[in-house]
């Protein structure tokens, strides 16, 4: 079974049902996903942007979120000085960082709908 990292942006649009979701759920049909640990604060935080923005919808985007921990997604440390050195390298944010040094480590695909993040991968 390959294995894939998927970041945030992937996980927020399959877990909010997002226009992009079946695209991120075909690119990772039959993987075994691996992120670092800081993804479920990072989707937690798009739930909460989403309940802020649309405050009526709340129940709805909470029920959502639960969707996210029952996902199997493995968690995997990252070398947070390397992590940094990367990110100053590929101009992007640490966040971001994170989930492109761990599909390098693992040399895998990364999974992403961030444009930046998706063409620093490809680097």
């Amino acid at each position: 079974m390959p294995v894939r990292v998927i970041d945030a942006s992937a996980l927020a649009a399959v877990v909010f049902e997002e226009p992009d979701a079946a695209r991120v759920m075909a690119a990772a049909g039959g993987s075994s996903l691996v992120a670092p640990p800081l993804l479920r604060v990072e989707v937690a935080n798009v739930c909460l942007k989403k309940i802020r923005a649309q405050p009526r919808q709340r129940a709805a985007l909470l029920a959502a979120f639960q969707l996210a921990n029952r996902l199997d997604i493995e968690t995997a440390q990252v070398d947070l000085a390397k992590v940094v050195e990367l990110a100053e390298e590929a101009r992007v944010s640490v966040y971001d960082a994170c989930y492109l040094w761990l599909a390098r480590a693992l040399e895998c695909e990364l999974l992403t709908l961030d444009k930046r993040l998706a063409a620093a991968s490809r680097h």
